[in-house]
C-alpha cells in the first residue's frame, strides 16, 4: 500500500473505516432462504457468525444462555461483576441511574473489588448447566493468575482481549505472559485480540490462536481514541488480518485461523461489511445492549471505563429496542440496522449472490468516501 506524507519527515497509510466502503453486488441474486450465515470455530458449530462481546452491560450468565437459544456464542467477561458480586442485581440498579457524564468515578469504585476466583468457577458452571457453549474472556493482565480457574472449571473456549494484546509482551515487573508458550499448554481452543495489522495478527497466529479479534473493542463505549490516540480504520484493519490469515494457512501447511472483527459493529451493515473484507465473525455490543432483556438495561459500557488510572471508556445510554430475539432475528421496526442482524447479513449476502459466509468474502466492495 502506498505511503502519504503527513509533513517532513512522517509517512503514513491510508486506511478506510466501514462508512467509507460499500458492498458492490455483480452476479447473481438468490432467495434469502437458501443463504447459509453458519459459522463454526474448532469443534464448536453456530447458527450465525454474531458473537456476543465480553461486557457487563451485554452478556450475563442469564443473558449466554438466551443467546445460545438464538444460534449465537456469547462471552462472559469473568473480570467483571459476576465474578467480583455474588449477586450483582444492586450494582446493575445503580449504574441504570449514574449521571452518564459522571459515572468513572463509580465505576473505579465498583470495579475495585477483587475478582473472587470462587465465583469464576460458579459462574461458568452456570453457563454450562444452561447447555451453552461455555466462553470467558479475561484481560491479558489476569491471564496468567486466572487461567487455571477458568479452564479448570471447564470453559470450552478462553478468550484473551485487551485493548491491544502482542505475542511478545516486555515487561521489567514480574515474568511476561508468554503467550505462544501458555496457548499450547492449553486443551481448548483461544482467541486473542486486539490488533490491528498484518504483522501483529501474523504473530498471534504463530503463538497458537484459534482466532485472533481485529479491532480495539469498546465501540460506541470506546474512547481510546482520545485518550491513547489509538485507532485504526476497521475494514483497512480486517483486510489487512484476513491476508495474515491467507499468508499464514501457506505458511503452516494448512492451520486456519478465524478473523473476527471487534469494534465498530453497530449496525447490520457493518457486519456485513467486515464479513465483506474478510472477517469469519463479527464481536458485537451496542445493538445488543439495545435488546430490552440486556443486563445494562439500555446502558453500555466496558472495562476500559473502570481502568482505575486511566478511563478510555464511558456510560452510554443507548435505550432499548427490543428483545434480543428480535435485535437478532427480527422482525425489525427500525430502519437503521440495529435489529434483525442476522436477517440484514442474510439478505446483503443473497442480494449479492453468494450462499455461504466464505464465498461472501471475496464479494466487490468499492470505496464509498
Amino acid at each position: 500500500m502506498s505511503m502519504i506524507e503527513i509533513g517532513e519527515g512522517k509517512r503514513g497509510r491510508r486506511g478506510y473505516s466501514f462508512d467509507e466502503v460499500a458492498i458492490a453486488p455483480s452476479r447473481r441474486t438468490r432467495d434469502p432462504r437458501d443463504v447459509s450465515v453458519a459459522w463454526q470455530i474448532d469443534a464448536y458449530p453456530f447458527e450465525h457468525p454474531i458473537v456476543a462481546a465480553p461486557m457487563d452491560s451485554v452478556v450475563s450468565p442469564r443473558s449466554a444462555k438466551q443467546f445460545a437459544a438464538a444460534g449465537g456464542l456469547a462471552v462472559l467477561n469473568l473480570e467483571g461483576l459476576w465474578t467480583r458480586y455474588a449477586d450483582p442485581t444492586d450494582i446493575y440498579e445503580e449504574i441504570a441511574t449514574l449521571d452518564v457524564g459522571e459515572a468513572n468515578a463509580r465505576l473505579q469504585e465498583i470495579y475495585s473489588v477483587a475478582i473472587d476466583p470462587e465465583l469464576v468457577r460458579q459462574r461458568v458452571q452456570e453457563m454450562r448447566e444452561a447447555g451453552a457453549t461455555v466462553a470467558g474472556a479475561l484481560s491479558p493482565q489476569n491471564t496468567q493468575e486466572l487461567h487455571e480457574v477458568v479452564v479448570g472449571a471447564g470453559v470450552d473456549i478462553f478468550v484473551i482481549r485487551g485493548t491491544t494484546v502482542s505475542a511478545e509482551h516486555v515487561s521489567a515487573q514480574g515474568e511476561p505472559l508468554n503467550l505462544k508458550e501458555f496457548i499450547l499448554e492449553l486443551d481448548v481452543p483461544v482467541i486473542v485480540g486486539g490488533c490491528a495489522t498484518y504483522r501483529a495478527a501474523l504473530h498471534l497466529m504463530r503463538a497458537g490462536a484459534a482466532g485472533v479479534l481485529v479491532g480495539f473493542g469498546g465501540g460506541a463505549a470506546h474512547t481510546t481514541h482520545d485518550v491513547l490516540g489509538i485507532r485504526v480504520p476497521m475494514a483497512s484493519a480486517v483486510a489487512d488480518v484476513a491476508s495474515a490469515r491467507r499468508d499464514y494457512l501457506d505458511e503452516s501447511g494448512g492451520r486456519y485461523v478465524h478473523v473476527i472483527a471487534d469494534g465498530a459493529m453497530g449496525s447490520s451493515g457493518a457486519i456485513v461489511k467486515a464479513i465483506a473484507c474478510g472477517a469469519d465473525a463479527v464481536m458485537v455490543g451496542s445493538p445488543l445492549a439495545r435488546a430490552d432483556d440486556a443486563p445494562g438495561r439500555g446502558r453500555h459500557w466496558g472495562m476500559e471505563a473502570a481502568h482505575p488510572e486511566l478511563p478510555r471508556g464511558e456510560v452510554v445510554e443507548l435505550g432499548s429496542v427490543g428483545s434480543l430475539e428480535e435485535v437478532l432475528m427480527g422482525p425489525s421496526r427500525m430502519s437503521d440496522g440495529t435489529m434483525n442482524l442476522v436477517g440484514g447479513l442474510r439478505r446483503a449476502m443473497a442480494i449479492s449472490g453468494y450462499s455461504d459466509l466464505k464465498e461472501f468474502q471475496r464479494v466487490e466492495v468499492v470505496l464509498d468516501a
